[in-house]
């Protein structure tokens, strides 16, 4: 037996509950397990003194002993507690105790989570942006309505299995480990139901519909999913229901473009108002708003107005509002209007005009010119 100092050995001070002494114990025979290190006798030895110290400091009263008389305490004369202590005989059954833990081979089959569920909600964007409840129905598996979650016909009763005593496995050892198999007898399940439930044939769950009010919080947006816990599919016999997520999406708008918290949408405006500004209005998902179009305003400009997008569904941050506007070209003249751009466009790109009117053209076509002529030449 080593004589070291067990809380030492585990890295634990002497105060240490029991979840740290068992996750001190996983984390050091995980890594010194001989399995993982086949042929190392310096892990081997050291992994015997590991599973030395987890064995009196997880229990209560071999460590009480121990805090009170060192290793002296398990001398084979004295006062015959060692008789209760094995360095090495019952490994299996804390391998399975504390592995167990880690891979979930202890816990009962009767306990086990249901499952998640998953609902896809679409939105229209005022919607998503303002916030919103909708009542929404979810196929789903419930307790059932007839047994309430017995799983046994009514008048009758389950019981447990006699030969898993309840646990839904059964642990056969073998060397340093302790083996899981799922109970032959019980499936599983725990329990032994002689007379199941017509409705749902023992299994303590019928699926049905479920009606909830989902809140939905203002600014959410596309790919952002909403939990709601234990709404999901119950498990075993009724208990412990899985959640719910309502997976969002939100339509396409036929005015504004959503980017993170920013609203985009283009405005048309006509070429006097272009050429000359001006105010228009704007949509905004608040109502309207007055927009400044200086002039000589290009097309594809962008206006930002500030605030005036989403809120953030996580703080009180807005985004801004952004209108690009464009230049409509004109259709439908009738032959007043076409004298009157005719005569427009004559004093625009006149000779005695110079291109100043029209700069990007001019250097556009200076720039062709010279390239043609560097072509040919």
């Amino acid at each position: 037996m080593s004589k070291k100092d067990y809380y030492t050995i585990l890295g634990i001070s002497k105060t240490a509950g029991n979840f740290d002494i068992k996750r001190a114990y996983k984390r050091l025979a995980i890594k010194y397990h001989p399995d993982r290190n086949k042929g190392n006798k310096v892990f081997e030895e050291k992994f015997k003194e590991i599973k030395e110290a987890y064995e009196v400091l997880s229990d209560p009263k071999k460590r009480s002993v121990y805090d009170q008389y060192g290793h002296n305490a398990f001398n084979q004369d004295n006062s015959g507690f060692a008789s209760g202590f094995s360095g090495s005989g019952d490994f299996g059954d804390i391998f399975g105790d504390v592995f167990g833990d880690i891979f979930g081979s202890r816990k009962k089959t009767s306990d086990s989570k249901g499952s998640d569920v998953s609902y896809d909600m679409e939105l229209d964007l005022e919607d998503a942006v303002k916030g919103i409840s909708r009542k929404i129905k979810v196929s789903i598996m419930q307790k059932c309505s007839v047994c309430y979650g017995s799983g046994a016909r009514s008048g009758t009763k389950r019981k447990l299995c006699s030969t898993c005593n309840g646990s839904g496995n059964l642990h056969m050892r073998q060397g340093f480990f302790s083996v899981q198999q799922t109970c032959p007898n019980c499936n599983g399940s725990c329990y032994i139901i002689d007379n199941p439930c017509y409705v749902c044939h023992g299994s303590g769950v019928e699926r049905s519909l479920k009606e909830l009010l989902v809140k939905i919080p203002a600014g959410i947006n596309t790919g952002d999913k909403i939990c709601l816990s234990k709404e999901g599919n119950c498990g075993d016999f009724g208990k412990f229901p899985g959640n719910l997520y309502i997976k969002i999406k939100v339509k396409k708008h036929n005015i504004f473009n959503r980017e993170d918290n920013n609203l985009y949408c283009e405005v048309p405006i006509n070429f006097s108002m272009a050429a000359l500004g001006g105010k228009i209005e704007i949509p905004s998902l608040n109502g309207k708003l007055k927009l400044r179009i200086p002039p000589e305003t290009q097309t594809g400009r962008l206006f930002r107005i500030k605030n005036k997008g989403v809120k953030s569904v996580n703080n009180d941050f807005y985004g801004d509002l952004l209108c690009k506007v464009f230049v409509e070209t004109p259709i439908n003249l009738n032959d007043y209007q076409r004298k009157l751009l005719y005569d427009l466009g004559f004093s625009l790109t006149g000779n005695n005009n110079g291109g100043k009117n029209n700069p990007k053209s001019k250097s556009f076509f200076d720039r062709v010119k010279k390239f043609l002529s560097n072509l040919a030449g």
